[in-house]
């Protein structure tokens, strides 16, 4: 059990699902993720509308046609976010994936309070900072946190959809707070600001809320030995009694994943191992998507596509015709989102990353080609090209690198290197936002030929490097990096020719490719009975649909099938 995990069970109910079930608790999980990657994308778009607002620079002195001032100020925030990041990396595996959520909500609130409330003529602009520092603490401990806690949530065949979703929501928060902001630049006093920052609290309130009313991961209250409360999980999760033969079978695979593979201790070190589980590899490979989508030129376009307008596309003229343009830019990339959620399972995660990098290459090159030779017209062709980019990213590599990291480590790292991937996004959005003002000051076109570089630089990386994981259980996926290893194969070919696996191939395969420890005694698993027996003794089976005691014939029959290797 965490070393930790214990100091947070009196705060949080594991196992509470507010009386859903089924279809209605996974709604409810995916409602709750949605939630807190909205309030990401809200943080995204708020500084774009008031950083070079005329109350805003009033109030804070240092900011008024300061660029390196100004990117600091939006760039502080992801710093936060990389601390908060670093510390689910270092602790989320022990604590677990709810607590972590919770702390990061509250965190949140508590930096919006110190964002709104500073006041003249003390260190307001310091304050200012602080509090997006310490907002960021909470919503990096939240993005590294909630999609690992979604996708071990979800089922395979539509898991990539559902944590689609997340990314999705990105872009809508994004809107929110782009006609936030143009709806307060005509307000004349220190409102136009405040309250644009102050509705954090709303985002980060109700993910508050909803997370404490939701379960623990499975996966991870199986991974420290709490079984009976991760059989109920499943069986809400799939409303089913938690000794139904179809839980046995799915907690039985994820017990495999947790004790069967080699049974060393894990810990940091371990993301730098190879073998049969690579799993350095599968961390750079998930990292590297963070790594790329920043580099893409996204949030150099999100976080200032009003200054991108205003001064690239206006030479500094037309302000509140940036600020609507910037809406409408939001508006776009909220409904360009769309067409990934029919496309995320069906044409899979390798040729979305490929359709992305190419689209989004080509697009910044239009604008870098516009802007060579600055005329009127021109400007209206680098503004399509700006447009064109967020439409090919909203729907491809938005949502990718927070699908692909959760799916393609191993349960034993698999927070510790999503948590690295998160602090891979914002050490990089770091430098990216921070950079970007000054480089836009001193050559307009430059930033876009930048970027189209790093787009096309991904291509071949995704290509030779990512395997598809579209349709495959978190389990399948261990088998793909073990064949590749054992063959002498990329990743992505195995992935490519290998067919889908029921339960019983995965544990055959896993055997075959030495990926169990030899001494692992299968009958040392909890077994129906075991669940039966510790749900009835804990209270855990008081379900309204199902929930029934076994006669002594019917053990005694559960018995010898086990024994006979049936259970």
């Amino acid at each position: 059990m965490g070393k930790y995990s214990w100091m947070f069970d009196w705060l949080v109910n594991r196992t509470t699902t507010a009386g859903l079930s089924g279809r209605k608790l996974r709604v409810a999980v995916t409602f709750t993720a949605t939630i807190g990657f909205s309030l990401f994308g809200y943080d995204q778009g708020l500084m774009s509308g008031i950083i070079t607002g005329e109350q805003f620079n009033k109030d804070f002195p240092p900011t008024l046609d300061n660029k390196t001032i100004q990117g600091a100020v939006v760039a502080c925030y992801e710093l936060g976010c990389f601390f908060g990041a670093l510390f689910a990396l270092l602790r989320a595996d022990r604590i677990g994936r709810k607590p972590i959520i919770i702390v990061g909500a509250i965190i949140i609130i508590i930096g919006t309070i110190i964002s709104v409330t500073p006041m003249r003529p003390h260190w307001q602009t310091g304050q200012f900072v602080i509090g997006r520092v310490v907002t960021g603490v909470g919503n990096g401990m939240n993005t590294a946190t909630i999609p690992v806690w979604q996708s071990e949530m979800s089922r395979a065949e539509n898991r990539g959809k559902l944590v689609n979703i997340e990314g999705a929501v990105i872009a809508i928060g994004t809107c929110i707070a782009y006609w936030i902001d143009f709806g307060f630049s005509y307000v004349n006093n220190s409102a136009q600001w405040r309250f644009p920052t102050a509705f954090q609290v709303v985002f980060a309130g109700l993910l508050l809320a909803g997370i404490i009313v939701m379960p623990e991961s499975p996966r991870w209250l199986i991974a420290h030995d709490r079984k009976p409360e991760a059989y109920e999980v499943l069986g809400y999760l799939n409303d089913l009694p938690p000794d139904d033969d179809a839980i046995v079978a799915e907690a039985s695979t994820i017990v495999d994943a947790v004790n069967r593979f080699t049974s060393a201790q894990t810990g940091f070190k371990d993301l730098f191992t190879g073998g049969r589980t690579q799993h350095f590899q599968r961390m750079i490979i998930g990292s590297s998507s963070q790594f790329f989508q920043q580099f893409t030129g996204c949030n150099a376009a999100i976080y200032y596509s009003t200054i991108l307008f205003h001064e690239t596309i206006f030479n500094g003229d037309k302000y509140r015709l940036s600020l609507i343009l910037g809406g409408v830019f939001a508006t776009i990339y909220a409904l360009a989102t769309i067409p990934s959620f029919f496309l995320i399972d069906t044409v899979g995660r390798r040729k979305l990353f490929l359709i992305g990098a190419i689209g989004q290459g080509c697009s910044f090159i239009i604008s870098f080609a516009c802007l060579v030779n600055p005329t009127e017209e021109n400007a209206k062709g680098a503004a399509v090209g700006i447009f064109l980019f967020i439409v090919f990213f909203a729907f491809t590599i938005l949502p990718l690198p927070w699908i692909y990291p959760p799916e393609i480590n191993p349960l034993r790292t698999r927070t510790t290197a999503s948590a690295v991937s998160t602090c891979t996004n914002w050490i990089t959005n770091f430098a990216v936002v921070m950079f970007t003002p000054e480089f836009i000051e001193r050559s307009n076109w430059g930033t876009y030929l930048f970027f189209a570089c790093f787009n096309f630089l991904f291509v071949p990386v995704i290509f030779f490097f990512y395997p598809e994981t579209a349709g495959r259980s978190l389990e399948e996926i261990d088998i793909i990096f073990a064949k590749a290893h054992v063959e002498g194969r990329q990743p992505w070919r195995v992935a490519a020719t290998m067919p889908k696996l029921s339960l019983q191939e995965i544990d055959e395969q896993s055997k075959n490719l030495g990926l169990f420890d030899e001494n692992f005694d299968k009958d040392n698993f909890e077994t129906k009975e075991d669940i039966s027996e510790s749900s009835s003794s804990e209270g855990l089976r008081n379900r309204d649909h199902g929930m029934f005691e076994k006669d002594s014939q019917q053990s005694e029959n559960e018995s010898t099938a086990r024994d006979d290797g049936r259970v």
